[in-house]
């Protein structure tokens, strides 16, 4: 190897863009000011992930901004689903209203079924009634009844929120959606990521099969501690229900 070709491997040519370090055939024919005020660029770059980086951020910082004056309030999960007319939905707005005499406000994920229960009963009862909105292939938009709105493209920034701004959850019956809240929020009480709060699953006939699961499969055989089963309560009644967040969440 000759003396210029050594040189060349010791200091190969390189550009600086930034904090990025471009070297070889990785160098751009660009500068990054050339890009930004070239109206005649391509426009996929919104759809890329540095660009989708600043989009987590706003959504970070548009959902701190909305909550961050808040005061005390319970997260209420729940399903979609739940009919109008059925007990479920009544135990809901119950539920809501009972939460709101009790000093909370209201968060639930702003949709239909159990979460416009919770968001009725707290606005029925005068209280502060949030619905934190998700962007899905198929249109909800939030209910009537939610007084402060976020909608969120990100599920991670929206369950963000959810824990955040909430000193306690109650758990409604629900699907695949209200089980990963679930299921994130005991997590984090397990492994002490959050402070304790309390975790209520209302509605025995329907959370029994989940617990029985959990003691005789998840707990017996060794891939969850007893006292792991400590981090949430059944009951099927409202009072005992709002008193344990209560009591829990002060």
């Amino acid at each position: 190897m000759t003396s210029p070709e050594r040189e060349r491997a010791r200091k190969p040519r390189e550009q600086r863009l930034g904090p990025v370090v471009r070297r070889r055939k990785q160098m751009q024919a660009e500068t990054t000011d050339q890009r930004l005020l070239d109206t005649s660029g391509p426009s996929d770059w919104v759809h890329q992930d540095p660009w989708r980086v600043m989009r987590i951020q706003s959504e970070f910082v548009e959902g701190f901004g909305a909550l961050a004056e808040l005061g005390p309030a319970i997260s209420v999960f729940g399903s979609a689903r739940t009919p109008v007319d059925s007990p479920e939905y009544e135990a809901g707005v119950r539920i809501g209203r009972a939460l709101t005499e009790a000093g909370f406000g209201v968060i639930t994920g702003g949709g239909p079924g159990a979460m416009e229960a919770a968001n009725k009963g707290a606005l029925e009862a005068g209280g502060t009634s949030v619905g934190l909105g998700i962007e899905l292939p198929f249109e909800q938009g939030l209910n009537p009844y939610v007084d402060i709105g976020v909608n969120f493209r990100y599920f991670f920034v929206r369950k963000t929120m959810f824990v955040k701004y909430a000193q306690g959850f109650v758990v409604l019956p629900g699907g695949l959606g209200t089980m990963d809240e679930l299921f994130e929020a005991m997590t984090l009480v397990q492994t002490r990521k959050v402070t304790r709060f309390p975790i209520v699953l209302f509605g025995s006939d329907y959370w029994q099969g989940l617990v029985d699961w959990l003691q005789r499969s998840v707990v017996a055989q060794g891939k969850a501690s007893a006292r792991d089963i400590e981090l949430f309560h059944v009951t099927d009644d409202i009072d005992e229900a709002v008193a344990v967040v209560t009591k829990e969440a002060g």
